[in-house]
């Protein structure tokens, strides 16, 4: 996804609902100019309770349907919802636990959803970390490589991964 605008979607697990808004909020603040941000849940509001792996299929889903273009989303670890994720068909999710995870997922593997750690080590300052991973994850547009030595290299390598994805 080179930069322009872009259909984003924000869902997380049910059991951080605490973090729907917040994530959201960032989105919103940091996604590229004239994107659209939607919020597909899970807040506190709901009565339904999701897992990360039904909210993995409804990613899937909206992606495949091209409804949205990317997914921010998160589970407790955010390793369970990116492995859910990967599961499915061309979905390719990263783990981005800092913003510099965020930002070389974005640049090098151009995938189309970011699962976020929204539980484990989410201490008193683990609000101001979330912001700046989706900062960094939207600070320019996606694929073009890194670092700029290898950027052409990167590429051709996230691009190759797409094809396996698609075959298999």
């Amino acid at each position: 996804m080179k930069g322009g605008r872009m259909r984003i979607g924000v869902i997380q697990a049910s059991s951080q609902a605490t973090k729907n808004q917040i994530i959201y909020d960032a989105v919103l603040k940091y996604a590229p100019k004239k994107s659209e941000v939607i919020n597909f849940g899970c807040t506190m509001e709901e009565n339904e309770k999701y897992s990360y792996i039904e909210i993995s299929i409804l990613i899937g889903i909206l992606l495949a349907s091209r409804t949205v273009d990317f997914v921010v989303t998160g589970c407790s670890s955010g390793q369970g919802m990116m492995l859910a994720c990967n599961s499915m068909p061309d979905v390719i999710c990263g783990y981005a636990p800092t913003p510099n995870d965020a930002y070389l997922f974005a640049q090098i593997n151009n995938g189309n959803a970011i699962s976020l750690p929204l539980g484990e080590n989410y201490t008193w300052s683990g609000t101001e970390n979330l912001e700046r991973t989706i900062e960094a994850l939207f600070s320019e547009p996606f694929g073009q490589g890194y670092p700029k030595s290898e950027a052409e290299r990167k590429v051709r390598d996230a691009e190759k991964l797409k094809e396996i994805r698609r075959i298999g």
